[in-house]
């Protein structure tokens, strides 16, 4: 498996600023660890991936109000 570090000398993102970069290299690492997975495994993969900061961080996630 690819570390960030990898991601991050990507020639497709080498010559971004390093804040940009450092983006992008974490949008790569999302999609290889997701591109082979179902639409349910996927969003369960989100879900977890929210609730393990929520956890860290002792967030708490507030649903926004609809529009109508």
């Amino acid at each position: 498996m690819k570390t960030l570090n990898d991601y991050m000398n990507d020639p497709s993102v080498a010559n971004e600023p390093m804040p940009l970069r450092e983006v992008h290299a974490i949008r790569l690492m999302i999609y290889d660890e997701t591109k082979d997975m179902t639409p349910a495994e996927r969003t369960a993969y989100y879900n977890d991936s929210i609730k393990e900061l929520q956890g860290k961080y002792n967030l708490k996630i507030v649903p926004s109000a609809r529009r109508t």
